[in-house]
C-alpha cells in the first residue's frame, strides 16, 4: 500500500495580503519511491523550508527574476533536506542537500537542482540549518551586497534598513567586520537594543517611533556612505536626503512594498545626481559560482565568533495552535490581530527532530511570511490536519531565522546514524 504526504499548493493569487484559507491549499500526494527515479534523481525529504519575503513576489503574475508560481502548482522555496532514495552518485542515501524545491514533505529532485550540505560538528556550534541561513542564500546575499556591490571599507558610515532581519543583521555585522560605523533601522525598541547590545551596531533607530525622521536626520544627515536597503518606501526616501557625496545605495529588497498594489517610488530621486549617488540592485543568483568562496569567509567569521545568528524553531504538531503565533508579525494580514516583532526570514522545519546540534537558539516568533503563508493553508487557524504549535517562551525578541516542524522523523547525524531527540523545538 502506497504512503501519502502533504504539499502546499497555490490556490489563488493574492491582490495584496495573503488570505488565510484562500491563497493556499493543502493537498495529499502519493509519496514517490525509488522505482520512479531516473539517472541523477533522488527522493528528497524536506527537513526545513526557508520562508523569505521575496517569496511574496513569486505569487504575483508579473515578470521577475523567476517565473511566478502557477495557480495549482506546489509552492516553491529554498529547502534543506535528506536523500531517502537515490540514483545519483553525488547524493547517496542519507546525505543532506539544499536547493529550490517544492513545499512538500517528499519530492523527486534532480541532482542539478541540489547542493550538498556537510554534517555540522556540534562541538563547533554548527547548525544544520546554517545551510539555509547564515551560510545559505541569506548570508551570501548579505555578503555579496555589502562587499561586492557596496564595496564597504573601514571608516564608512553604513545604514542598514530591515537591520533586525535575517539578511540585514548579517549585512550589518559584515560591515562592522570591515571597520565601518554601522547604524540599523528596525521596527521595535527590543530589536534596536538587540542590534546594539548583541550585534555591536553603533546605533539603531525604531522607524515606528514618532520622532524617527528627526532622529535619523540628526544622526546621519550628509553622512551616509553606504545604504543597504531591504525595505524601500519612505525609509529609502529619507536615506536619499541624508546621503554623503558619492554614496553607494545597495538595493537588496523592498519589503515595505511587497503587498502594495501601487509601489511607492522615491520622491527624493534628484539627490541621486546632486550627491552623485550610485544606486545598484543585485541578485545573488547571478553569482552562484562565487558561493563556495563566500561561504568559506562566512564560516570562518562564524567560527571566530565575529558573526552572530539567531534562529527560532516553530514546530508543526498534530494537536493545538499556540496563540503566541498570532502575535508574530509586523504587518497584520487581513485579521484583527496585530503581531509585533516580525522578522524578515524564517525556516519551516519539516521533521520532528532538530538537527544534530546542542546549540540553543533563543526565543522567538515567526515573521509575516511564516504567519501569512502557513496560516493561509489553515494550519495556524487549526483547520488543517497538522496545525502549528509554538513552544517558545516569548521572553524576548527574535530576529533572523525561524523554524517549524511537519512530521515525526529523525535527522541523521551522518549518512548511517540517527541522532536522539534534542529538546524539540529549541527556542
Amino acid at each position: 500500500m502506497s504512503s501519502e504526504h502533504i504539499a502546499i499548493h497555490l490556490h489563488q493569487r493574492p491582490e495584496t495580503f495573503i488570505v488565510p484559507g484562500e491563497t493556499f491549499a493543502v493537498q495529499k500526494h502519493t509519496t514517490p519511491t525509488s522505482a520512479e527515479l531516473q539517472d541523477g534523481d533522488v527522493v528528497f525529504e524536506s527537513l526545513y523550508l526557508s520562508l523569505d519575503p521575496a517569496m511574496r513576489g513569486w505569487l504575483d503574475d508579473c515578470p521577475s527574476y523567476l517565473p511566478p508560481v502557477a495557480i495549482g502548482e506546489i509552492m516553491r522555496g529554498h529547502a534543506l533536506g535528506r536523500v531517502t532514495a537515490s540514483r545519483s552518485e553525488k547524493f547517496p542515501v542519507g546525505s543532506f542537500a539544499v536547493g529550490i524545491t517544492n513545499w512538500t514533505e517528499q519530492s523527486i529532485v534532480n541532482e542539478s537542482s541540489l547542493e550538498a550540505v556537510p554534517t555540522p560538528n556540534p562541538a563547533d556550534g554548527g547548525h544544520l540549518t546554517d545551510a539555509l541561513g547564515v551560510l545559505g542564500m541569506t548570508g551570501i546575499t548579505a555578503y555579496w551586497g555589502m562587499v561586492e556591490v557596496g564595496h564597504v571599507k573601514a571608516g564608512d558610515i553604513v545604514v542598514v534598513s530591515g537591520a533586525a532581519g535575517a539578511t540585514g543583521s548579517i549585512a550589518g555585522q559584515i560591515a562592522k567586520i570591515h571597520g565601518a560605523t554601522v547604524y540599523g533601522i528596525a521596527g521595535s525598541d527590543d530589536k534596536c537594543r538587540w542590534l546594539v547590545d548583541e550585534l555591536k551596531f553603533d546605533g539603531a533607530l525604531n522607524y515606528k517611533s514618532e520622532d524617527f525622521a528627526e532622529k535619523f536626520k540628526s544622526l546621519t544627515q550628509g553622512k551616509i556612505d553606504l545604504f543597504y536597503d531591504n525595505v524601500g518606501g519612505e525609509v529609502l526616501d529619507l536615506a536619499l536626503l541624508c546621503a554623503n557625496k558619492n554614496a553607494r545605495f545597495v538595493m537588496c529588497g523592498g519589503v515595505s512594498q511587497y503587498n502594495e498594489n501601487e509601489v511607492k517610488g522615491p520622491k527624493n530621486y534628484m539627490m541621486i545626481w546632486k550627491m552623485r549617488i550610485r544606486m545598484e540592485g543585485f541578485l545573488v543568483f547571478d553569482h552562484m559560482d562565487k558561493t563556495p568562496e563566500v561561504r568559506r569567509k562566512l564560516s570562518q567569521w562564524l567560527a571566530e565568533g565575529r558573526l552572530q545568528r539567531r534562529e527560532t524553531i516553530i514546530s508543526w504538531r498534530p494537536n493545538g495552535v499556540s496563540s503566541d503565533l498570532l502575535q508574530a508579525t509586523d504587518q497584520p494580514e487581513p485579521s484583527t490581530t496585530q503581531r509585533p516583532n516580525g522578522v524578515s526570514s524564517d525556516l519551516l522545519q519539516a521533521t520532528d527532530q532538530p538537527e544534530p546540534s546542542t546549540a540553543q537558539r533563543p526565543n522567538g516568533v515567526s515573521s509575516d511570511l511564516l504567519h501569512a503563508l502557513v496560516q493561509a493553508t489553515g494550519i495556524l487557524s487549526g483547520s488543517a490536519t497538522h496545525p502549528i504549535k509554538s513552544t517558545s517562551d516569548q521572553s524576548g525578541p527574535t530576529f533572523s531565522t525561524n523554524i517549524a516542524t511537519l512530521s515525526a522523523r529523525k535527522v541523521a547525524s551522518g549518512p548511517n546514524e540517527a541522532t536522539s531527540s534534542i529538546e524539540n523545538p529549541t527556542s
